[in-house]
């Protein structure tokens, strides 16, 4: 059975986050960093925040979609302040 995460990364360059869905979390963290796309690659380098874990892609999809648009948003800075707060970053 397969696992999916929603994940937000942090930009130690410049504060930027990112929210994304993967199966596979260790080999998304190094294309992020390493390799990456228009929209990271700019701001390497990246920490891993928060994630979370679904049995299904379609849940891990809605969560992702939430975490990014409307009320989620607000969710998504709260964890983030949070995270930053507790791991010392801000």
């Amino acid at each position: 059975m397969s696992e999916y995460y929603v994940y937000i990364l942090y930009s130690m360059k410049n504060g930027r986050n990112y929210t994304g869905m993967t199966s596979d979390i260790l080999a998304r963290m190094r294309s992020h960093n390493y390799l990456g796309r228009e929209s990271t690659r700019y701001h390497r380098p990246w920490v891993l925040l928060h994630y979370e874990i679904f049995e299904s892609k379609s849940e891990a999809l809605k969560r992702e979609g939430y975490l990014k648009c409307g009320r989620g948003v607000y969710e998504k800075r709260a964890i983030i302040e949070r995270c930053l707060r507790d791991y010392g970053i801000k």
